[in-house]
């Protein structure tokens, strides 16, 4: 086993030289005859595991030696044991307060002072492997969230390409305008008007659900979605459907998780209202204005923008000016 180090700190030699003879069979002693000192060498690689420290010093005294080592990020975990002829309660008080781990009271008697210190030193030993059993766990805990958020992310492409692959003129739309979005919500989210709804995790979440818009395109048969010419009213009232069939699949997948989940109300915002607009005339649910989720309204900007600046068989690509006044009117 490592030989454990401890730092002994007292001004006078012969207490120094007491309790360096007591402990060096053990351990590791570093000794110092003052607080200056004895930050010094608390703070020396490898750092002691124990602190013996006498409160009764010139300058610098004991417990003053003890804050400034409260105040250490490197030292501040080590354990401090006060020694002193001080025997008032309220002493014993002041130090337990500034963060002593125990007290002994001079004149010191080496089977107390072996025992407290082993006592001591088990315990930081068992503080030292609960944290480092923690900080594995935290990892390891950090590590399967980044993964899980990586295998929903790729779930989400893979569902949101699943409907490109039947509507695929549109190149990375779906890339392009989660981008839009995100950056769409960022730059809203500073307006007062909309401030509450799009704190960091809204912002992130609405532009993850943003790829899911077009989802319920699946359900819409190859004849009227693959139509090269224009679609008739009532293959226009079908395509329309889509809308509302992607919000209703991320509902059926919304119900078997048996709880709320945000990520998914956004989606289904977003599947559902993104063809809505302001003056009520977009579908299925004809909303007016504030009505329409922030969500779907974003969203909707995105997909015209990227509609209007993209090349179809149709029409020519609109320029960003030309696709800003459009949208603008």
């Amino acid at each position: 086993m490592l030989q454990r180090t401890i730092l002994i700190v007292d001004d006078n030699p012969e207490n120094l030289t007491v309790l360096g003879e007591l402990l060096c069979e053990r351990y590791k002693v570093r000794a110092a005859n003052s607080g200056a000192r004895a930050l010094q060498l608390a703070l020396q690689a490898p750092l002691p595991d124990l602190i013996l420290l006498d409160i009764m010093m010139p300058v610098m005294n004991g417990y003053e030696v003890l804050e400034r080592l409260r105040e250490s990020d490197d030292a501040r975990d080590i354990p401090v044991i006060f020694t002193t002829a001080m025997d008032a309660d309220e002493d014993e008080q002041r130090g337990i307060v500034l963060g002593a781990v125990d007290y002994i009271t001079k004149p010191l008697r080496p089977a107390i002072v072996l025992a407290r210190v082993h006592a001591h030193l088990e315990l930081k030993l068992a503080r030292d492997r609960l944290q480092r059993a923690n900080d594995s766990l935290e990892a390891e805990i950090t590590r399967r969230m980044r993964e899980n958020l990586m295998i929903q992310e790729v779930t989400i492409r893979a569902l949101a390409r699943l409907a490109e692959t039947r509507d695929n003129e549109t190149g990375n739309h779906i890339l392009r305008t989660q981008h839009y979005v995100h950056a769409l919500a960022r730059r809203v989210s500073s307006h007062p008007r909309f401030a509450a709804e799009l704190d960091e995790q809204s912002i992130s979440l609405i532009a993850k659900s943003a790829p899911l818009h077009d989802i319920g395109k699946v359900g819409i048969p190859d004849s009227v979605l693959l139509k090269p010419g224009k679609l008739s009213a009532e293959e226009w009232a079908i395509m329309k459907t889509h809308a509302a069939l992607g919000a209703d699949a991320i509902s059926r997948a919304e119900a078997d998780t048996h709880e709320p989940v945000k990520f998914l109300e956004f989606a289904k915002q977003v599947a559902r209202n993104h063809h809505e607009r302001w003056d009520g005339g977009g579908y299925p649910d004809a909303l007016v204005g504030d009505a329409i989720p922030l969500a779907a309204r974003l969203m909707a900007l995105a997909d015209v923008f990227d509609a209007l600046i993209s090349a179809r068989v149709y029409k020519k690509a609109f320029t960003f000016d030309e696709a800003r006044e459009l949208m603008a009117e």
